[in-house]
C-alpha cells in the first residue's frame, strides 16, 4: 500500500518547531504517524517518543515509520500522556497535533509531567487544526492558562491556509 501524502498543515507545524539533528522530542498522539516521519527525517543523534491511545494509532506509526523504530531513533507506545514515564529523562522539544487535552479538560498533572521533562531553553509545540474558527479563542485561552500556571511561557502562532493554530510554551 502507497504512503499516504503528508499533510501541508503537519509540514507547517513541523517547520515551526525547527527540529534539530540532536534534539531528544516527545510527541503526544502521533496517530497515523506524519508527524513522526518528518520529525525523524531530522534528528540524526537525537530520538523520538510517540505516544498515543489508540492502538491502531501506535500501529500505524510503527508501520509508516518502520525504518526509524529499526534504526533505534523511534519509540511507539500504546500509553496516556498522565500515566507516562518517558525513557528519555529530559526533553528538548514535545509535539502534539489536535490533541483536545490541553483545553477541554483540567491537565495540571499532564503539564506538569512536561514541565518536569522539558529542559530549561526546551518548548512544548501544541498545533490545532482551525476548522471551526470560532474554537480558535478558547482553545488558546484555555490551552494557555494550563500551560502558564505550570511555569511555562506562551507564544501563539497561526498559518491562515490550511488554518492552524500553535501554543509555544517555552521553559
Amino acid at each position: 500500500m502507497p504512503k499516504l501524502q503528508v499533510p501541508a498543515r503537519l509540514v507547517w507545524a513541523v517547520n515551526v518547531m525547527d527540529v534539530q539533528p540532536g534534539d531528544n522530542i516527545l510527541e503526544i498522539g502521533c496517530g497515523p504517524g506524519y508527524g513522526a516521519e518528518l520529525i525523524c527525517q531530522r534528528l540524526e543523534t537525537g530520538k523520538l517518543f510517540a505516544i498515543d491511545r489508540s492502538e491502531s494509532g501506535v500501529d500505524r506509526t510503527k508501520r509508516r515509520c518502520a525504518k526509524y523504530v529499526e534504526a533505534g531513533r523511534l519509540t511507539v507506545r500504546q500509553i496516556d500522556l498522565a500515566t507516562l514515564r518517558v525513557p528519555v529523562k529530559r526533553l528538548t522539544k514535545v509535539f502534539a497535533f489536535n490533541v483536545n487535552l490541553f483545553w477541554v479538560r483540567d491537565c495540571a498533572d499532564e503539564v506538569a509531567l512536561l514541565h518536569e521533562r522539558v529542559l530549561p531553553g526546551g518548548a512544548v509545540f501544541l498545533f490545532y487544526e482551525a476548522k471551526q474558527p470560532e474554537l480558535v479563542p478558547t482553545i488558546v485561552q484555555k490551552g494557555s492558562a494550563a500551560l502558564t500556571k505550570a511555569g511555562f511561557r506562551v507564544s501563539v502562532v497561526e498559518q491562515k491556509a490550511p488554518p492552524v493554530v500553535g501554543l509555544i510554551a517555552k521553559r
